[in-house]
């Protein structure tokens, strides 16, 4: 009882789910909870979280806290404007730059094969190193920006890739590129921190579409990779495109001074006072009023915990995610890298009736071409209908349909690849396999950020990727290494892990399409034990509160 009279209170609006006709829920909270009118506040308790600077006075029974409002009720009063669009072109630019260190490896493969007479494990190598150190660095960089602010984790992580990114382009031997493209992945680890910062930026009706828009940006940043490539490759070298890949981190660092930290972040740190200054900016930049009233504060010091990520609530959603997260970046690079594998493969027919690709000496190479490079447009344009099927779908299918429809279609594409089908057809069905995975990897984008609490948003983006990577350190060996093997098997292995992703999406137990982002955990487990309905957990929240 004496911890009861030291508890913080946070304030939670209910919101009204759009899709239920005026039925109303918690934010943050699953539809089978307690419902209740649009305008009512509930103020609830939690141990885990100092006070500070509240008012001294919390009315219980369904009445409204005059005075105060959240970072929630501030962004959607203030909408989507000015500064968002300014936010959507300065994290771009991280965008951007994750893209073109990722699209350069299945371009830099080929040539060092030639230059350097790397046997095919070398050159998967080079790849798979990039995603080791993507794999130790996404985790790293998700916990330093839980706990330091997304800014300082996302400023800090760019200018290690910039540094070791210029770097590389001047490795005299093997060894030397191998640790420092792994730096280079580490670094990079920390560009979906991007997406952290961004989306707690943005209203609840515009974020969605916001997120998947800025992977236009990836997008943008795989076409510039290879327009740069079919430049430079045929007159100046890897080297150089090495070093000309590394332009928009060096713009981003440029101009993140501008970038502002998250008011979400403050608000849990409890730094009020830089919390309102940026969303009066926010606010001025916009054109709009803030709201009247006092900021909202919960200080929580026990930030970016991994045990979080596994409590009662949310441990099957963590292990389903990062399933997909896995899927995701396994098929996305597979087809990234079979793409180059198979137009260098020349005649597909020979190849499929002979079910697999002779390998070839390690003095043998063939550079890539024009047409090579060309074609290699044309399916990294495919990134663009991917995001408008997305765009179509995210908002009116949810955000777990519209992932296992991406997964089931870039499955069923990749059926026709078994039969003999010339360059053409082969471009086409590329073409709509990468739409579709690059389509769900946005979704899954979506989805992680809004799935957690502000508390470990970071970290779980973090760990995510760092799955991620581990499926796009395998592929590496599937799609040139395999592939010398059996074209049926490697097409085999990526269309069974799209059909059981597709499954696994469908399996997630939270649909987040219209649901506030939380900011801590902590709040909805006092309101809810796991032990009770959620209609005795919201009158012992009431009672608590008389206490």
């Amino acid at each position: 009882m004496d911890n009861l009279t030291r508890v913080a209170k946070v304030t939670y609006k209910r919101w009204k789910n759009p899709d239920e006709g005026g039925d109303a829920a918690f934010a943050g909270l699953s539809d089978d909870e307690v419902q209740g009118t649009d305008s009512e506040i509930c103020t609830v308790a939690s141990s885990s979280m100092d006070s500070g600077d509240r008012p001294n006075s919390a009315k219980s029974n369904n009445t409204t806290t005059e005075g105060t409002f959240t970072v929630d009720d501030a962004l959607e009063a203030i909408g989507f404007g000015v500064f968002q669009w300014k936010i959507s072109l300065i994290t771009g630019l991280a965008w951007v730059a994750d893209a073109m260190e990722m699209m350069i490896l299945s371009i830099l493969g080929p040539e060092l094969h030639c230059d350097w007479s790397l046997p095919s494990y070398q050159v998967a190598l080079i790849t798979s190193v990039v995603f080791i150190g993507m794999g130790f660095g996404s985790p790293v960089w998700g916990n330093v920006s839980d706990k330091y602010g997304r800014k300082v984790g996302l400023t800090v992580c760019m200018c290690w890739t910039l540094y070791y990114g210029i770097l590389s382009a001047f490795a005299p031997i093997y060894g030397w590129l191998l640790v420092l493209r792994g730096f280079v992945g580490f670094g990079i680890g920390g560009a979906p921190q991007s997406v952290t910062l961004y989306t707690e930026f943005l209203p609840v009706k515009a974020r969605g579409i916001c997120i998947v828009l800025i992977g236009a940006f990836w997008a943008i940043g795989a076409v510039f990779e290879v327009l740069l490539a079919l430049w430079v490759m045929p007159t100046l070298g890897w080297r150089w495109l090495l070093g000309l890949s590394a332009l928009p981190m060096a713009v981003f660092v440029c101009f993140c001074f501008w970038l502002p930290e998250s008011p979400r972040f403050d608000v849990l740190a409890g730094r009020r006072e830089k919390a309102m200054a940026t969303l009066v900016r926010i606010a001025k930049d916009n054109g709009k009023a803030m709201p009247q009233g006092t900021l909202t504060i919960y200080k929580q010091t026990n930030r970016g915990q991994l045990k979080d990520l596994f409590s009662p609530q949310y441990w099957k959603t963590t292990l389903l995610l990062w399933f997909l997260w896995f899927a995701n970046a396994f098929s996305y690079y597979g087809i990234v890298l079979l793409t180059t594998e198979l137009f260098q493969a020349g005649d597909l027919c020979a190849e499929t009736q002979g079910a697999k690709i002779e390998p070839r000496c390690s003095l043998e190479c063939k550079y890539l071409s024009s047409d090579d490079y060309k074609d290699l447009l044309w399916t990294t344009l495919a990134e663009f209908p991917g995001l408008l099927v997305i765009l179509l779908a995210i908002d009116y299918m949810g955000r777990k349909k519209s992932m296992a429809l991406c997964f089931f279609m870039f499955s069923l594409c990749i059926l026709p690849l078994f039969a003999c089908i010339g360059r053409i057809a082969l471009t086409i069905f590329i073409f709509i396999c990468r739409a579709f995975i690059s389509g769900g990897y946005q979704v899954v984008f979506v989805y992680t950020p809004e799935v957690y609490p502000t508390e470990t948003r970071a970290l779980a983006m973090g760990t995510s990727s760092a799955i991620a990577r581990i499926g796009a350190l395998i592929t590496p060996f599937v799609a040139q290494v395999l592939l010398r093997r059996s074209v049926y098997v490697t097409l085999g292995v990526y269309c069974a892990c799209g059909l059981v992703a597709g499954i696994a999406s469908l399996l997630l137990p939270i649909e987040t399409l219209g649901r506030g982002l939380q900011e801590s955990s902590l709040a909805q487990e006092v309101e809810h034990p796991a032990s009770a309905p959620p209609s005795q957990s919201y009158g012992t929240t009431q009672s608590t509160e008389q206490r």
